[in-house]
């Protein structure tokens, strides 16, 4: 993102909306830090900039894949929806994604405020593949994976997204090897994040949920769970 110095008058606007903090005021005006910045398009979009001083640039590669994983309203190229998301986890019912005794799971690092460096996928493929996780072949991040499902390519690793989601899964009975690689990961990592693990219930109880108490991780409760009504 660019902004104009000939036109900025130093309102502040787009200091306050930018999610990750990497608009600063220098001599009553305002700033983008490149390396900061992950083309959002949020201080664009929404700081309703009096003078209209700000203006997206025509963004090459491997710049662009900021915008591709940051800015929420831009289409993905791979998955067809604004964002960084994939289809959404949580309608199993019907895409019948996780099947019995499959456990899926979504590592997001990285989330407005702080963002990440591409590189963090990293620190969670190189353990992941080694128990034989199965990446969805429809998520933004599996296609920056190289042919061996470990390292990402290296002309992107230094660029910064808002976020990444990681999807996978894996047969229940290694749940406890993936939730080991976390906490390993964990104080790795510079950034934040999150997991959310995706099950089928049984007998109207989600079994996993022991194994993951069991392993030391704390269960919050905004689970999101689909009971699989539809119209008829």
């Amino acid at each position: 993102m660019r902004i104009l110095e000939n036109l900025c008058i130093g309102c502040g606007q787009c200091v306050i909306l930018c999610p990750v903090g990497a608009i600063t005021l220098i001599d009553d005006k305002a700033v983008i830090s490149e390396d900061s910045c992950v083309e959002c398009n949020v201080c664009h979009r929404d700081a309703n900039c009096p003078v209209d001083a700000i203006k997206p640039p025509r963004l090459k590669w491997p710049r662009i894949i900021r915008s591709a994983f940051s800015n929420v309203i831009a289409p993905h190229k791979i998955t067809g929806i604004p964002g960084r998301g994939t289809e959404e986890m949580k309608t199993n019912d019907l895409t019948n994604r996780f099947k019995e005794g499959e456990i899926g799971f979504s590592i997001e690092i990285g989330r407005p405020g702080i963002g990440t460096k591409l590189a963090n996928i990293e620190l969670f493929t190189k353990p992941l593949s080694k128990i034989g996780v199965e990446y969805e072949k429809a998520s933004p991040v599996t296609s920056l994976l190289e042919e061996d499902k470990i390292h990402i390519k290296e002309d992107i690793k230094n660029e910064k997204v808002l976020s990444a989601i990681i999807e996978f899964k894996i047969d229940e009975n290694k749940v406890p090897r993936v939730l080991r690689v976390i906490r390993e990961v964990e104080p790795q990592i510079d950034t934040v994040f999150t997991v959310g693990i995706i099950s089928r219930f049984s007998n109207g109880a989600i079994p996993i949920l022991d194994t993951v108490k069991k392993n030391g991780f704390e269960i919050r409760p905004n689970a999101k769970i689909n009971v699989g009504l539809g119209i008829l």
